[in-house]
């Protein structure tokens, strides 16, 4: 009998999709300087998540480890991200999460500052609103949340907590920081944090060419 709490086969699955998509979002430029942490579900009681301080433009299988939903680690010593409980949090509350992206995108930094005295940013009208998962129409308007930045994580977990409870959300800005994003998998959680890439920088450009 395996002493190992997961499906180990899984977990090299996922690994290697969160190496491709963190290279890629690393040439993007939305992970500089080792920011960012991203993780996936690998069943019910784990995730897979990246290690603190790494470079997500050379990620390999090393770094990356396996914690519970507390976000306790599970057969390591290496240590995960100080933000792993805006990771788990999703994941206990939400079972068809399967995914989360948290990256530090010139465009989302420079947004949450911008929008952060409206608390949040509207999108309205937009197409690529049809981008979000359940979202079948442009007739609609998004509100993008903005938290204001905190190094005490268990409060701004709590803060999120309270989002949640109000409105449905795939995602969320941090001031001065970056954004999370999320879905059922890593397909979903990168087209809703590349379709919030791209508006949010569609209002940059109107709040700045507007007279």
């Amino acid at each position: 009998m395996s002493l190992i709490p997961y499906d180990a086969e899984r977990l090299s699955h996922i690994a290697e999709q969160m190496m491709v998509s963190t290279r890629e979002l690393a040439q993007l430029g939305w992970t500089p300087a080792t920011s960012s942490n991203f993780s996936m579900r690998i069943d019910d009681r784990h995730i897979a998540i990246t290690v603190s301080g790494r470079d997500k433009g050379r990620l390999t299988s090393a770094d990356i480890m396996v914690v519970d939903l507390d976000g306790r680690p599970v057969l390591s010593n290496l240590r995960p991200s100080a933000e792993t409980p805006l990771h788990t949090q999703l994941y206990r509350r939400f079972s068809d999460v399967g995914c989360v992206l948290h990256t530090h995108s010139r465009t989302q930094t420079v947004a949450s500052r911008i929008f952060s005295s409206d608390g949040q940013v509207r999108l309205r009208g937009y197409e690529l609103l049809k981008a979000f998962y359940g979202q079948s129409t442009h007739d609609t308007t998004l509100d993008v949340p903005i938290l204001p930045n905190s190094q005490d994580i268990p409060m701004l977990a709590k803060k999120v907590d309270e989002l949640l409870d109000s409105e449905p959300l795939w995602g969320y800005l941090i001031e001065s920081h970056g954004m999370y994003a999320w879905g059922r998998d890593m397909a979903d959680a990168r087209r809703h944090l590349e379709a919030y890439e791209f508006l949010l920088s569609c209002e940059l450009d109107l709040r700045t060419l507007r007279p």
